[in-house]
């Protein structure tokens, strides 16, 4: 195996039309990605419906995700993290129109347990 190496604030494109998605590692059962939102949103009728959990952690920026059958928004702020369970539906409303918002995603094929 060889090393691998990068910065996870680093090469970034002036131009970013829609949400940057890139995969960070890969194996048989988890996938790291790093997302880069630029005042990007969820498209007004559109869904995440994932068969997979999904813990996400914000580095940078500010967003606000909404789950279909939740009452409350939840506004994430740098350092912020959740757990998306499998099939929870959810969107992102909004994120930093100042600031890029950096997302480290970690998609994991494995039930997940969480201590709370």
């Amino acid at each position: 195996m060889s090393v691998s190496y990068s910065n996870i604030f680093a090469n970034i494109p002036n131009r970013l039309p829609e949400e940057l998605f890139e995969t960070v590692l890969k194996t048989d059962h988890v996938r790291i990605e790093r997302i880069v939102s630029r005042n990007h949103s969820t498209k007004a009728d559109h869904w995440y419906d994932q068969d997979w959990d999904e813990w996400v952690l914000l580095l940078q920026g500010e967003a606000k995700l909404r789950y279909k059958n939740c009452l409350e928004d939840i506004v994430l702020n740098p350092g912020d993290y959740l757990l998306i369970p499998a099939h929870t539906l959810h969107r992102v409303e909004w994120t930093d129109r100042k600031i890029d918002t950096i997302w480290l995603a970690i998609h994991m094929t494995d039930k997940v347990t969480t201590d709370c």
